[in-house]
């Protein structure tokens, strides 16, 4: 059948009914299959062969967002009464990114071959999470697909906007840190050696502090591969452990925490994650207590997780969310308060979506505080660094007066 393979880009090249040379690009299973297809449109293909991959990139690596614009895509052609399976070839038609086309028409496949589309979506776990397939499944069985795919492409297109922000705000502190520290490097082991050639003719005592400049820049020029290599293995060892060791996990999560500015976006990010997760769960019909075992999952924080499972089963015991949340003591008053709200009102997933809002909200508002207090404070600590080694070089050319 030819649903049971695999479609491939195929590049063709023949002649149109009226004999015009045409040529193009079509997916396919086959090339006895591609000509057939041809044949139809009143082409007769002359040459069919596999579309050649490009040198460098040429199966990119499907992504979260990749996923979020799949999704949304999918519930579009759904909302819109395209079938299923040809929802699936005008989604993966209209792509670039190969390695994502050919994950949709794996799925295609299974689910033309009579697998349900939450059963296709689980053989596939590290696109498709367990909260994922879950709410796909429950749209299955209520008959509202498409409205259950609307609140997953909306839960993903905000649940990646806020990984956005988070990833903005470390990124710039980040990357300008490392721009230090290769200044830095540069500078010790490249310019300072031109300086200490020219100190050894002056025949007096340099300045400590040009001395201790001369014996780090000595030391850099001896070892600097040595610090490279144990500066990699250092921040590779540091994350490989966070991702193994649950204690060290749990050490990074609390510090990340307790950090000035950055402690209070991860703060509100969790807030946000954990409002907007538990809203579309409780929205999609999915019951509570399991609902908050995929909260648990999608805080990114080990110490939320463990508070996250901790008022599951509070609640198990008949506890009310609220009152769970309240006792953890970590959750901030207003969430706290919006979810007993909501559960009084009836109205939980309504009340914390609107809490998810303002969250979000307070990340992008406190992202943008940062970027903008950041600006004078890296250029102090360049201007400290750069600074303070071109002193240290000149303080003996100052003193050369003296000398003489």
């Amino acid at each position: 059948m030819a649903n049971a393979s695999v479609a491939t880009a195929y590049i063709f090249k023949g002649v149109d009914a009226k004999g015009n040379k045409v040529e193009g690009e079509v997916n396919g299973a086959s090339p006895a299959l591609i000509k057939a297809q041809l044949r139809r449109q009143g082409i007769i293909a002359r040459k069919v062969q596999k579309k050649p991959k490009p040198l460098f990139g040429g199966n990119k690596k499907v992504k979260p967002g990749d996923i979020a614009i799949f999704t949304r895509q999918m519930a579009t052609m759904m909302k819109a009464g395209v079938p299923l399976v040809q929802s699936f070839e005008i989604v993966a038609d209209g792509l670039d990114n190969a390695g994502l086309k050919e994950l949709i028409y794996k799925i295609r496949d299974d689910v033309a071959s009579g697998t349900a589309f939450a059963e296709a979506l689980r053989k596939h776990p590290l696109y498709f999470d367990d909260l994922f397939c879950n709410l796909v499944a429950s749209g299955e069985q209520s008959g509202a697909l498409e409205t259950m795919l609307d609140r997953i492409a909306t839960y993903k297109e905000k649940t990646e906007s806020l990984k956005a922000k988070i990833k903005k705000a470390m990124t710039y502190p980040i990357a300008v840190l490392v721009v230090a520290v290769v200044v830095t490097a540069i500078l010790l082991v490249k310019v300072v050696p031109q300086f200490a050639e020219t100190f050894s003719s002056f025949g007096a005592d340099l300045p400590s502090f040009t001395l201790f400049v001369l014996s780090i820049s000595e030391w850099m020029q001896n070892n600097w591969l040595i610090a490279f290599i144990a500066l990699v293995v250092g921040i590779g060892g540091t994350l490989e452990a966070k991702k193994r060791n649950k204690k060290v996990a749990n050490f990074f999560d609390k510090l990340m925490l307790k950090l000035p500015i950055l402690g209070l976006i991860t703060y509100n990010s969790i807030a946000a994650r954990y409002a907007r997760t538990l809203s579309t769960t409780f929205a999609a019909g999915v019951p509570l207590i399991d609902a908050l075992k995929s909260v648990a999952g999608a805080t990114g924080n080990v110490v939320y997780e463990e508070a996250t499972l901790k008022i599951r089963d509070a609640v198990a015991t008949g506890i009310p969310l609220n009152g769970a949340m309240r006792s953890s003591g970590l959750y901030p008053t207003m969430l706290v308060q919006m979810a007993a709200i909501g559960e009084e009102s009836g109205a939980l997933d309504e009340m914390l979506a609107k809490a998810a809002d303002f969250y979000e909200e307070a990340v992008d508002n406190l992202v943008d505080n940062l970027t903008t207090l950041l600006e004078p404070m890296i250029m102090a600590v360049l201007g400290i660094l750069v600074g303070g080694l071109m002193i240290a070089m000149y303080l003996p050319i100052f003193q050369l007066g003296n000398v003489v």
